[in-house]
Parts: C-alpha cells; structure tokens; sequence
C-alpha cells in the first residue's frame, strides 16, 4: 500500500488526506492485478496493493486512475467502470506518514502484459513487480494486500456485480 503514496513525496496535506484514485484492474478472466511494494531499504517489510495514487494539479480522480494505471504498469487500454470503494487510511512509509482518502475504480481490460513507464525514484526503490491474481489465489494468500479484505471484496464483485453505489470501506490505520 505504501509505495504508491510515494508519487508525489512533496505532498504536505495542508488541504486535509491525500487525495488518491485506485484501480480494480479485472483481466478476461477476472484475474485482479496488483503491484508488490515493500519499504524502501527493506524488501522483507513487503505487501501487494491496487495500481493508483494521488491526484496531480486539478485532474479529476478518474484522470488519476489511469494515469497512474499507465505510469505504474503500462496498461492503457482500459474500460474504466464507476468508484466501487472509497477507503480512508493512514500509514508509514519511507520515513512519514500518509494519510489518504482513496477511492477504488472498477476497470477492465485485455491488455495483460505489464511494464511501469513513468515510475518516481522512490517508487523504483519500493516497487518489486506486478502479479495478476485469481480471486481464489487471492483468497490464500499469505502476503499483505491492501486494502485489508480484497479478497472477500472482490468476489462479492464477481458474484454480484458492482455495488449501486460506492461502498464505504473499514478506516485503516497501520
């Protein structure tokens, strides 16, 4: 979760959390992908997260999503669906704390092969990889994924589709 709040590290949160969009990238196969992070310096301090990250000058939060989508996996051909999710949090990482109001877009897309094009240098010393997950591997995994209880959110996505409208998730402070 931490290595994406690592795209603009002057952030001062002067205005209130970080505004962050996220993105729920569903393969054909309705495989999820998600990025492994872990803290800078320290590779076995690790956790798998949902592509995003925070808003950039006055782009809205869909703009967001898939820029950050594009910068962090190189995925651009995308159906981007409506805010499943909306998810404060608060965290450390690379020597601060984030706090982030998030909100999780549902998208889908074909495009499977990834590769970052635009990662920060801080995100270069946090970010190991991507991985496309089935929701039963998802369900066994023994990492950390962000946010907390993915696994049980996603199939509720995949069995009844998405919600009317976004769900408001548990506040996660770690």
């Amino acid at each position: 979760m931490p290595a994406e709040a690592a795209r603009t590290g002057e952030d001062t949160h002067e205005s209130g959390p970080r505004k962050v969009a996220r993105v729920v990238l569903l393969d054909p196969d309705d495989r999820i992908l998600l990025l492994h992070g872990h803290e800078p310096g320290d590779p076995a301090d690790d956790w798998w997260f949902t592509p995003g990250g925070g808003l950039e000058g006055a782009e809205t939060r869909e703009q967001a999503a898939l820029r950050e989508l594009a910068e962090e996996t190189g995925i651009t051909e995308v159906e981007l669906g409506p805010v499943l999710w909306r998810r404060r949090c608060s965290f450390p990482f690379a020597g601060r704390r984030w706090d982030q109001d998030e909100w999780y877009y549902l998208a889908r897309t074909a495009q499977t092969a990834t590769a970052p094009t635009a990662l920060t240098e801080l995100e270069r010393r946090s970010v190991a990889g991507a991985r496309w997950w089935t929701c039963r591997e998802l369900t066994r995994a023994h990492e950390t994924v962000y946010p907390t209880r993915l696994a049980e959110l996603l199939q509720r996505l995949l069995d009844e589709g998405p919600p009317a409208g976004p769900m408001t998730l548990d506040t996660e402070i770690v």
